[in-house]
């Protein structure tokens, strides 16, 4: 990637979001991030913001601070997220509004309000986060499924809206990786869901960001509106 690429990542206290944070800074970017809480960590030529991604006026306020430091935005990853297993019986409606407002809310609002600042320079790279629990209809993930096939969906209709501005939107969706996202999971119910991959091991937040890396480069102009799932699921 070019030196000085302005990224911006959300969800980036810790797993998959830090590792990117970290990632990129070290392909020379200069990387925002943000989080509900703040990180136990520091970074060079990285920029944390605390902030709620359902949050609009945070959202917008964000975008702002980044467009008055650095005049431009080049690369989002919409990563944050949070997940919630249970049987839709015993779901709450309060479970299912708090899941659909940080993962689809708040990547409605991040892709929005950052094309907004990439449409200027008619230039942009927009990742967005699903998962392989959506192809895979996994029992007791309705909810948190549902909320990540909203992300494909909206990517790949975005993906059109923003072509003509030099915009292209995809996504990646990971298998189980050894996050605080599955931490809670039974292991029985892990390795299934592995047993069920044609390559039958967790992800590793190498293989994230190696299709994110490919998503990114200023080459991949042609390859939008796509989605790839990891671990051989199709």
């Amino acid at each position: 990637m070019p030196e000085g690429e302005v990224v911006l990542i959300t969800g980036t206290r810790k797993g998959i979001g830090r590792y990117l944070a970290e990632h990129f800074v070290k392909k020379g970017a200069l990387v925002e991030g943000c989080s509900r809480a703040a990180p136990d960590w520091e970074l060079e030529r990285y920029t944390h913001h605390c902030l709620d991604v359902a949050d609009e006026a945070q959202v917008r306020a964000m975008l702002s601070s980044i467009q008055q430091r650095h005049g431009r935005l080049d690369i989002l990853i919409n990563n944050a997220g949070i997940a919630s297993m249970n049987h839709v019986l015993l779901t709450p409606a309060a479970t299912v509004d708090q899941i659909m407002a940080t993962n689809f809310r708040g990547t409605f609002l991040l892709c929005r309000e950052a094309a907004k600042l990439m449409q200027r320079r008619r230039y942009g790279r927009i990742v967005n986060l699903s998962t392989v629990a959506v192809p895979l209809h996994l029992e007791g993930e309705s909810i948190y499924a549902a909320s990540k096939s909203a992300i494909v969906t909206f990517s790949q209709i975005l993906a059109r809206e923003l072509a003509d501005f030099g915009i292209t939107c995809n996504v990646v969706a990971p298998t189980p990786i050894e996050t605080d996202l599955i931490r809670n999971v039974p292991r029985e119910k892990i390795e299934a869901i592995v047993n069920r991959l044609a390559i039958k091991r967790l992800g590793r937040f190498e293989d994230v960001a190696n299709v994110i890396d490919f998503f990114v480069r200023p080459e991949s102009d042609y390859i939008t509106g796509q989605v790839i799932y990891l671990g051989g699921v199709c």
